[in-house]
C-alpha cells in the first residue's frame, strides 16, 4: 500500500512541477506537447532525474500511458538498467548538455510491451533565474528503422560479395576450360562469349526473382530462347515437368548446362536438321540424402550420333556445374539415334504455385 501512495505522491509532485514550468515556459511547452519528436522534462533537483513531463510522441514511442511515466526515474526505460557503460554515456550526455556541440548518444530502450528500440538521446538544461539547472529537456530520435536499414545494407553487401565471387569463379572456369580446349583465339572468344551470355540470362532471371530462387521451367525457357525455339522449333520440342523452385546456385548451373546442350543440338544434334526433336522431362524422387531432381534431355531423329573420341568443352562445362557446384551427377549417352543426357541433383525447393 505504501508504494502505491508513494507513487501517487510522486505523480502529484510531477504534475505540480509541470504546472509550474508550463506557466513559465508556456509557448515552448505547448510546442513540446504537439511536436512529433519524443520529448520529456526531468527534475534536475531530484536524484535519478524523475520525469515531470512527457509529450504524446514519447508516449506513442514507448507504449506507456502518461500516468505510468510521470515520477519515474529518467533511466527506467533502459533495456539493461545495470549496464555501467550505458549509464556512464547517459551521465556524460547530461553533464555535457551545457557545453556547445553536444552530439547525443545512442541508447537501447525497452517499450512497455517488451520490444526494444534504439534512440539517440539529446539533453539540454533548463536554468532558473539564478542560473542553476533545475530541469533537463531531453529528446529522443528513434533509430530503429535506421538500424534495420543498416543491417539490411550489410546483408545485401555480403550477399553481393558472395555472388560476385561465385560469378568470377564461374567465369574463370569457363575461360580456363575454353583455352584448354582450343588454341584458336577466335574459337576461344566465341566459346567464352556464348557461356557468358548464358550466365547473364540466368542472372537476369534471378534478378527478376529478387535472387530468392527460380523456377526450373523459367530457367529452361530463358536458356532455350536464343536458339529460336519459338521460331519453328517449338513444335519439335516437348517439355514436361512441374515448375520446381531451384536455389540460385542450381539455377545458374542448370542455365549454363541447358545452354551447352542447346548449342550442341543446333550444331550437331536434333536441331541441326529439319526433323529432329527433343523431349525434356523430369521428376523428383525422395532418397536417403534428400529429394533429388532426375532430369532427362532426349534427342531423336537428328544426324547419326557417334561417341566423341575425347571429352569436349561443352561436356566439361556441364559436369563442372552439376558435379562440382551442385554435388550432382550427369550422364551423357551418345546413342546413334540421339543424345540422352540424364542429370541427378539435389532439390532443396518447393513447387511453384
Amino acid at each position: 500500500m505504501s508504494s502505491i501512495v508513494d507513487k501517487s505522491e510522486e505523480q502529484k509532485g510531477a504534475e505540480a512541477e509541470v504546472e509550474g514550468f508550463h506557466n513559465d515556459l508556456g509557448p515552448f511547452v505547448v510546442a513540446a506537447e504537439t511536436t512529433r519528436m519524443a520529448m520529456v522534462f526531468t527534475d534536475a533537483k531530484e536524484p535519478g532525474n524523475p520525469i515531470i513531463f512527457a509529450n504524446d510522441a514519447f508516449l506513442a514511442l514507448t507504449g506507456y500511458a502518461r500516468e505510468e511515466v510521470l515520477g519515474q526515474p529518467f533511466n527506467f526505460l533502459m533495456a539493461d538498467g545495470t549496464d555501467v557503460s550505458t549509464l556512464k554515456r547517459i551521465r556524460v550526455e547530461f553533464e555535457a548538455s551545457s557545453a556547445a556541440g553536444a552530439a547525443g548518444t545512442e541508447i537501447l530502450y525497452r517499450r512497455k510491451d517488451g520490444s526494444e528500440f534504439c534512440a539517440a538521446l539529446f539533453a539540454s538544461p533548463v536554468h532558473d533565474k539564478s542560473g542553476a539547472i533545475v530541469q533537463y529537456f531531453t529528446s529522443f530520435v528513434d533509430l530503429t528503422k535506421h538500424k534495420e536499414e543498416q543491417a539490411q545494407s550489410r546483408m545485401l553487401i555480403d550477399e553481393l560479395n558472395h555472388r560476385v565471387k561465385n560469378t568470377l569463379a564461374t567465369v574463370q572456369s569457363i575461360v580456363w576450360q575454353a583455352s584448354r580446349a582450343n588454341s584458336d583465339p577466335k574459337v576461344i572468344r566465341e566459346a567464352v562469349e556464348s557461356r557468358l551470355f548464358a550466365l547473364s540470362r540466368s542472372h537476369n532471371l534471378l534478378t527478376r526473382e529478387n535472387w530468392h530462387s527460380a523456377g526450373l521451367l523459367d530457367v529452361l525457357h530463358d536458356a532455350l530462347e536464343p536458339f529460336g525455339v519459338t521460331d519453328g522449333r517449338a513444335e519439335r520440342l516437348v517439355i514436361a515437368g512441374e515448375n520446381i523452385r531451384l536455389t540460385t546456385k542450381a539455377a545458374l548451373a542448370l542455365g549454363i548446362a541447358f545452354n551447352e546442350l542447346a548449342t550442341n543440338a543446333v550444331k550437331y544434334g536434333a536441331f541441326s536438321n529439319g526433323k529432329g526433336s527433343i523431349r525434356i522431362d523430369w521428376t523428383t524422387e525422395p532418397m536417403s540424402e534428400g529429394r533429388r531432381l532426375i532430369l532427362s534431355w532426349r534427342e531423336k531423329d537428328g544426324p547419326l550420333v557417334a561417341p566423341p573420341l575425347r571429352q569436349g568443352f561443352g561436356s566439361r562445362v556441364i559436369e563442372r556445374g552439376l558435379t562440382h557446384e551442385l554435388e550432382g551427377t550427369v550422364q551423357l549417352d551418345y546413342r546413334p539415334d540421339g543424345l540422352i543426357c540424364t542429370m541427378n541433383i539435389p532439390v532443396p525447393g518447393i513447387r511453384d504455385g
